[in-house]
């Protein structure tokens, strides 16, 4: 990879990372704040459930502005707002106030990725574009390794706020870095229609399809990740697995999807990516339901760390394959409005989980409800969608 695409891939992939440290260090702080503040368990999940609804609105407000504004001045507003909300979160005085800031900062959040994939994919095509997203996405598994570290040395010293302070000016960090974001030539000509027109747009006959399909995809594969991988912690405990209080734990889980990332790149110059998708799919699937079924600890940190490789490749590869589907007028808008339903997801699985768990459903029939959402976006790959690359 010659200096200008390791230089972008350097810049953007921090949209990733913060990402995931923001996702991965509010795990860790919502357990501290319960206890501080005597939470329960309808504002702890309130906390959980406003980031993401912040996530769905920036995903497809973001999106809509970089198809207008241009990429580079929306991706560099969204880590703005991050990292003004993580640091208004430090002197948060009780719970309402957390919620409304962690709004802000989900809008941020939510808003950053759909951008910066935006940004690649209009600087890269082919199997070059496919194989630059996958390896962006793979900085998510560094942003859950410094979270980690974050968590468990940091935060038993210096507590939860100044911990917090340092993501904050790691993301001032990323600004200054941004700074040097190119322009692409999709940006200089960017779309300057209104909201609604250019929603049509990606609703039109044109795309409808693919923003269909999309969107389902979008939708299981978040439904997925966050509602098993916000509970495993819980699941395991609930299984006499102590050892996933462990820093270990946490980073092994978090290593073990850096090679899901790296076999993905390497395959989408070998395989159409549907097929790389589907064998992704398909092997979440497995782990899955192995997880679900396990009954000893080498049979939870083997399942574990494949259920890990297989779900962040998958998203990995989706990706790569959703801008292709978009023209780049319209590529800013389909990305934010799938992702945004995704969004959906992500806040349904965790609570469904623990609305099933609270009826009484186990662990194994839960885990089997997440295999057959994945059935059905198998079946939505492999019969909606084209593997095309605009």
């Amino acid at each position: 990879m010659e200096a200008k695409g390791t230089k972008l891939l350097l810049l953007i992939g921090t949209a990733w990372l913060f990402d995931a440290l923001d996702v991965a260090l509010l795990s860790f702080i919502m357990p501290v704040i319960k206890e501080s503040w005597h939470l329960t368990g309808s504002q702890l999940g309130a906390v959980s459930a406003v980031t993401s609804l912040g996530m769905m609105i920036g995903a497809l407000g973001c999106g809509y502005l970089a198809d207008k504004w241009g990429r580079k001045p929306v991706m560099i507003m969204t880590l703005l707002l991050f990292s003004f909300g993580n640091l208004l979160l430090t002197i948060a005085p009780n719970v309402t106030w957390f919620i409304i800031i962690r709004l802000l900062t989900g809008i941020g959040l939510g808003g950053e990725l759909p951008v910066a994939a935006t940004i690649i994919a209009d600087h890269f095509t082919g199997t070059r574009r496919a194989r630059m997203l996958v390896l962006v996405d793979s900085f998510w598994a560094f942003g859950w390794i410094i979270a980690s570290l974050l968590a468990f040395l940091v935060m038993p010293v210096l507590g939860w706020r100044l911990t917090v302070l340092l993501t904050a000016l790691m993301g001032l960090y990323a600004l200054l870095m941004r700074r040097h974001l190119p322009t692409s030539s999709a940006e200089r000509s960017s779309n300057k229609r209104a909201f609604w027109p250019a929603l049509r747009q990606v609703w039109s006959p044109e795309y409808r399809r693919a923003t269909a399909c999309l969107s389902i995809l979008w939708f299981v594969i978040m439904f997925a990740y966050y509602g098993m991988f916000l509970w495993l912690p819980s699941v395991l405990v609930l299984r006499g697995f102590s050892m996933v209080h462990g820093f270990g734990y946490t980073v092994l889980m978090s290593l073990a999807q850096l090679p899901g990332y790296y076999l993905a790149a390497w395959l989408l110059g070998k395989v159409p990516r549907k097929a790389v998708l589907t064998a992704y799919l398909l092997g979440t699937m497995i782990s899955a339901a192995a997880f679900g079924l396990a009954t000893n600890t080498t049979m939870i940190l083997i399942s574990g760390a494949w259920l890990s490789f297989f779900t962040l490749g998958a998203w990995g590869i989706m990706i790569a394959f959703t801008p292709g589907q978009f023209a780049a007028d319209a590529r800013g808008m389909g990305m934010g409005f799938a992702q945004s339903i995704g969004r959906i997801g992500a806040t349904i699985g965790p609570f469904l989980v623990g609305a099933l768990m609270g009826m009484g459903l186990g662990i194994s029939a839960i885990f089997m409800m997440f295999v057959g959402a994945l059935i059905l976006g198998v079946v939505v790959l492999l019969v909606g969608l084209h593997d095309q690359d605009r």
